[in-house]
């Protein structure tokens, strides 16, 4: 293992080029070391692979042409776990061809499978919580139950809320702070139309600190939207 001197200029240098939190990198550059002074580690199995990147080979292979066996051994060809998340994405977009929606879930999947970020969980460290809720309501509905504030109270039990940017009926950013002062950041609401009545939500709360609380925030969102569902279906009633 590297000096504690070495150790720290390894970490910083790789900290620059992937954006990873002090932590994440120092792990990365611990577990390289280790690793070439012993004959190199096993991967994971085939069959794992899937496991650890959360889709299937099917699925993958069906919609990109490529189990995720082929894709690791492809991106460690270009050296991908050396690179931020952004540039994963770029290279298997433009040397692949792979469309930008299905290029993201490949870099996410690689990573997981590199041991480069958890399941929810970002680069820097920090995990993201997403939900979606599907409502009988008209997007127009849904929408203006989250940009009116004198509705948005009745069903956010007491949150401090304030909207950063709204573009009706298709998104809000909002700045979000629990009752008791603790856990707050920026929540992005998407917002899509399902029928003439039906529409649905989706959030994604990015930079929280610890799996523990992204668990408890999803379970404080799904709460929350069956109190919007009671909202909106009195107001039909």
């Amino acid at each position: 293992m590297p000096r504690n001197k070495d150790l720290k200029r390894l970490v910083r240098t790789r900290m620059t080029k992937t954006g990873e939190s002090y932590t994440a990198a120092r792990a990365q550059v611990i577990r390289k070391s280790q690793s070439n002074k012993s004959q190199p580690a096993a991967g994971p199995a085939r069959a794992d692979y899937a496991k650890l990147a959360g889709m299937s080979d099917d699925a993958i292979k069906a919609k990109t042409g490529c189990t995720w066996e082929r894709w690791v051994r492809s991106l460690d060809h270009h050296g991908a776990s050396e690179l931020p998340h952004r540039d994963i994405a770029k290279l298997i977009r433009d040397k692949y061809k792979v469309g930008s929606w299905w290029g993201q879930m490949i870099a996410v999947g690689y990573e997981r499978i590199k041991g480069l970020r958890g399941r929810g969980q970002q680069r820097d460290g920090t995990f993201g919580v997403n939900k979606s809720r599907t409502f009988n309501v008209p997007v127009q509905t849904l929408f203006d139950a989250w940009a009116d504030p004198s509705v948005r109270k009745r069903w956010l039990d007491g949150a401090s809320v304030k909207v950063r940017t709204a573009s009706a009926p298709r998104a809000i950013r909002l700045d979000w702070r629990e009752q008791d002062g603790g856990t707050r950041g920026i929540v992005a609401v998407g917002f899509s139309a399902k029928g003439p009545g039906k529409s649905a939500v989706a959030i994604d709360q990015g930079k929280v600190p610890d799996r523990e609380t992204a668990n408890r925030l999803k379970r404080y969102w799904s709460v929350r939207f069956d109190a919007l569902g009671e909202i909106l279906a009195n107001a039909d009633a």
